[in-house]
């Protein structure tokens, strides 16, 4: 009885720690609203406690003439600055939802 007790509980702690990273095929917009769309808005443009934070527009010149590796490096690092609030590579976004939500700012205009 021990047994499968510890096997019920190691299977509860790999699970734990495991299904946080997966992805369960969520589309970039999907990704977006979760994750951004809380400070920048859903359209882009910022919501109000996100421009109290300098969220910036997405139709800005300087987002829209960002490339997509730069933008990546905010969403999943916090840019040259390393903003902790915007470091998203710890908060469940991947390298490659990074780089779609790069493209996908870029299209709110």
């Amino acid at each position: 009885m021990k047994k499968v007790i510890l096997a019920v509980l190691l299977i509860a702690v790999v699970l734990f720690l495991v299904l946080p990273s997966l992805s369960w095929a969520q589309s970039t917009e999907e990704i977006y609203k979760a994750k951004c769309a809380g400070c920048h808005g859903a359209d882009g443009k910022g919501s109000a406690g996100g421009k109290k934070m300098g969220a910036p527009e997405f139709s800005s010149a300087t987002v829209q003439k960002a490339s997509d590796t730069e933008l990546a490096d905010y969403i999943e690092n916090g840019g040259p600055q390393q903003k902790a609030s915007h470091a998203f590579a710890n908060k469940g976004v991947s390298a490659t939802d990074a780089t779609k939500l790069a493209a996908y700012v870029k299209t709110l205009r």
